[in-house]
């Protein structure tokens, strides 16, 4: 930036304003952030001021406005209420008392207890899932509730739209939420609502960003979460947007670059808590309540279903206490004496993860990470690469899945003992700026299931060796290290 004369008039004002800036920033900007965080804005702003105030007042405050953040208290309130008056169909005493105490952690923080007598089935297969989802729509009677990040219609989500739309025929309610932002940048995105309007689905975005009609916020907040529940029975959540898998973009079906997903099939009283986060999300962004009663069916049992399993929904984003994905990783990481795996494809940890992460493996815990081998975003994919040498040089073994396929889904296994799976990655995003859902089954049967999933990734993937990433070149190391900088602009 070009100073002006600092003799003249403009100039004198100019310098004042500058050096006011800076003041004012080192003793607002570190209130209520990290550290990390905290350093990153007031390095920005202390270079340039006027410009880095500039983006901070745009990026760097997580408020939703008054009347979305009352109206997401007032469901997360109903909520606990709703669910404290319910017998508990599982002590967490008959776990392992690590993770019975997560379980406590999880509830208190956001709001919905640990139940069993539930049903767990795993998918991989990304239209499969799909395919999966529209069938179980087919069988809707009272309800259907669906909730994704990134949401298209186009040749492989086309049979579950057709699903929603026969459902609606039928007299079932049918609810959409997508993000505004998230799903606007897929091709297709207005066609899809020109073709909404036709239906009677009864849609929404979430998170407009709206200015002529008074909606403006943060604009990199996102609702991240992925979610469908029927009748309130049967839910499906996990990694996968919903959008085919080269996301509708020509260079991505051009390089032959899918996303790689995972999700997880859902029956029994878990199905009450994914339905209580689409009810709290669909509350804050209309205003209108839902009833949550649920509709059961006939059981379903399938032969590839991990049965009387316990789970825990845990919603987290901003306004949701303390990050509560956050902490639930780092304490199950540091509950874990024999084996970690982690699947995410933004690994970009806040201090509290990296040292969780490390310090498993410097105390003997055998500790692997699956990434891409390429990632799908330039800025995410350095900051990444620049924790690589720290976590080798700790003893984690990095596993990358091969290009052109995008890695995309979110999990990972403590022990025999425990399994997380939701749409949370591991990056200060999703702990801070997303709203996110986590899923977590303390159960082996689901553990070993997860296993497989995970010996499929190694199969396909090469081990990062720390002499191999130590031949990178210095204009690459200095790239990552500027990127991850601008990861902890929050």
């Amino acid at each position: 930036m070009t100073w002006p004369d600092p003799t003249s008039t403009f100039g004198v004002i100019f310098l004042i304003l500058e050096v006011g800036l800076r003041v004012v920033a080192l003793g607002v900007i570190p209130g209520n952030r990290k550290p990390s965080t905290g350093m990153a804005w007031l390095l920005l702003i202390l270079v340039e001021p006027i410009i880095g105030f500039l983006i901070f007042l745009t990026f760097g405050r997580t408020r939703l406005g008054n009347r979305r953040v009352g109206r997401q208290r007032e469901a997360m309130k109903a909520i606990r209420e709703r669910t404290d008056q319910l017998p508990l169909s599982f002590d967490a005493n008959r776990l392992p008392a690590p993770i019975a105490r997560v379980a406590s952690l999880n509830h208190r923080l956001g709001a919905l207890p640990l139940t069993g007598g539930n049903e767990v089935q795993l998918w991989d297969e990304y239209s499969g899932v799909i395919l999966e989802m529209a069938a179980e729509v087919d069988r809707a009677r009272s309800h259907v509730h669906v909730e994704f990040y990134i949401t298209a219609w186009d040749d492989v989500t086309d049979p579950l739209f057709q699903s929603l739309i026969r459902a609606t025929a039928r007299g079932v309610d049918v609810r959409l939420l997508f993000d505004h932002l998230g799903s606007r940048g897929i091709p297709g995105y207005h066609r899809m609502l020109r073709r909404l309007r036709k239906t009677d689905i009864d849609w929404h975005p979430m998170l407009p960003i709206q200015p002529l009609q008074g909606r403006f916020r943060r604009p990199d907040l996102r609702n991240h979460r992925k979610i469908l529940v029927v009748d309130g029975s049967v839910g499906f959540t996990g990694s996968l947007n919903l959008t085919e898998p080269c996301y509708n973009k020509p260079k991505n079906q051009k390089l032959g670059r899918e996303w790689v997903e995972l999700m997880v099939r859902l029956e029994g009283p878990v199905v009450g808590g994914l339905n209580s986060v689409f009810a709290t999300d669909w509350y804050v962004e209309t205003g209108e309540p839902v009833e949550l009663v649920a509709v059961h069916g006939k059981p379903d049992i399938r032969p590839d279903e991990v049965l009387d399993v316990p789970c825990q929904v845990v919603p987290s984003g901003p306004g949701v206490r303390a990050e509560n994905n956050l902490r639930m990783f780092t304490t199950l990481l540091y509950a874990a004496t024999e084996r970690i795996s982690l699947t995410s494809p933004y690994f970009v940890p806040d201090e509290s993860l990296l040292y969780a992460v490390t310090t498993a493996a410097e105390r003997g815990v055998e500790v692997e990470l699956f990434v891409s081998e390429v990632a799908d975003q330039f800025m995410v994919g350095h900051a990444q690469a620049s924790y690589y040498k720290e976590l080798l040089r700790a003893g984690v073994r990095i596993f990358r899945y091969p290009a052109p396929y995008v890695l995309h889904a979110k999990h990972f296994t403590i022990d025999d003992n425990v399994a997380v799976i939701g749409s949370s990655n591991m990056d200060m995003r999703s702990f801070g700026l997303n709203y996110e859902v986590s899923l977590m089954l303390p159960d082996p049967a689901v553990v070993a299931r997860l296993r497989e999933v995970e010996d499929g990734y190694r199969a396909l993937s090469k081990e990062l060796t720390l002499a191999e990433w130590d031949l990178r070149p210095r204009r690459t190391r200095y790239v990552d290290n500027v990127m991850r900088l601008t990861a902890a602009l929050q």
